[in-house]
């Protein structure tokens, strides 16, 4: 292994490291130590106020999550690498939140699962690193482990924990996906970066549910993206109304912050829209049997949330936009092929095109 103390400087080898990190189809790099500590009082904060709502996840690993090495006997570093997901062409977000006939799906989940695209780009990027420096003990992530990931981007200088609990990046905005490479290696590290939320609250305003609920405090419980994804059973009926037509995810606290106009779109073809998510009815989703979901979404990261979830989301969605025959007849149609759950939400949509 090269003595990285002497071989070569400390900005030669992370510009090295940077460079390795474009080859492998990221667009930033960044390394920290392992002291989360102020990060895991953040966390046992936000946990004790029950935020995480049904997301029983957070909290199952203890200390694990935010105590690298208890993850990872023997990590001293983490790399944390950034790949731009904004898609490349894609209908205006804005125009399609207010189409109410339209599904807006978030932006990040148009394309293919980013997952195991990502952990395959980390594992190349670690051999690429043991190439030069010969070997070293690692372990790669992408959401697959208790992993406190935005705290580590913070922490390596990727870019500063915005009031909505994103990380943002002044050149980048905040459509970036993150992954990382658990060390032994005594790598250089890079710093922090100051914020730059400044006085801005334009993310706390206007959230449709009012999920932040203070500068840096998600109440997940009240997020759409919690709702329409992590969420298994029903939708909180006060929540419906203020949900629109998002029927997966919600980029409204992203799409309005200004570092966003610097967010540039990803050359990534699997990034990319399919199946014409990006602008599509709601009554042609609506009207996917289950085997057109699971074969239409193969690669999809929606497909995780199941055909239950996803008609459950359309079904609000409806009940949400302007009454009109076709909606109707769709809803009283699907009604008697649905679990008792998704019966339920259609059900509230008829309810409120009656009180119309």
């Amino acid at each position: 292994m090269a003595d990285l103390n002497t071989a070569q400087s400390a900005n030669a080898l992370l510009n090295q490291l940077q460079q390795l990190a474009v080859q492998c189809g990221f667009q930033q790099l960044g390394i920290s130590d392992i002291d989360l500590s102020s990060a895991e009082q953040h966390l046992q904060s936000w946990l004790a106020k029950g935020f995480h709502g049904e997301m029983s996840f957070m909290a199952k690993h203890g200390d694990k999550r935010s105590r690298p090495a208890d993850l990872l006997p023997d990590t001293i570093r983490v790399i944390t690498a950034r790949m731009d997901y904004w898609p490349d062409e894609t209908a205006e977000p804005w125009q399609i939140i207010g189409d109410d006939q339209k599904g807006f799906v978030s932006r990040y989940a148009l394309g293919r699962d980013y997952h195991k695209l990502m952990r395959k780009r980390l594992l190349r990027l670690s051999q690429s690193i043991e190439e030069v420096l010969g070997p070293m003990g690692y372990r790669v992530f992408c959401d697959s482990a208790p992993v406190m990931e935005k705290a580590l981007a913070e922490k390596s200088g990727l870019g500063w924990i915005g009031k909505h609990t994103n990380v943002l990046n002044r050149q980048h905005g905040s459509y970036f996906f993150l992954g990382e490479i658990y060390t032994d290696m005594p790598l250089p590290l890079t710093s922090p970066v100051s914020a730059h939320c400044g006085d801005c609250t334009a993310c706390i305003d206007i959230c449709p549910t009012q999920a932040i609920v203070g500068p840096y405090q998600l109440d997940a419980r009240r997020c759409i993206s919690y709702l329409t994804i992590e969420l298994r059973g029903i939708i909180p009926v006060e929540l419906r109304p203020m949900m629109g037509n998002r029927i997966y995810g919600c980029d409204d606290c992203q799409l309005v912050c200004p570092w966003n106009k610097f967010a540039k779109p990803s050359r990534e073809d699997a990034f990319q829209p399919r199946e014409g998510l990006d602008a599509p009815q709601l009554l042609d989703l609506f009207a996917w049997t289950e085997d057109d979901f699971y074969q239409k979404l193969e690669g999809s990261p929606i497909r995780r949330i199941g055909y239950n979830c996803w008609l459950r989301n359309i079904a609000v969605a409806l009940g949400n936009a302007k009454p009109n025959e076709k909606i109707t007849q769709a809803l009283n149609e699907k009604r008697s092929q649905v679990s008792d759950m998704v019966a339920e939400h259609i059900d509230w949509a008829i309810e409120q095109h009656r009180l119309s």
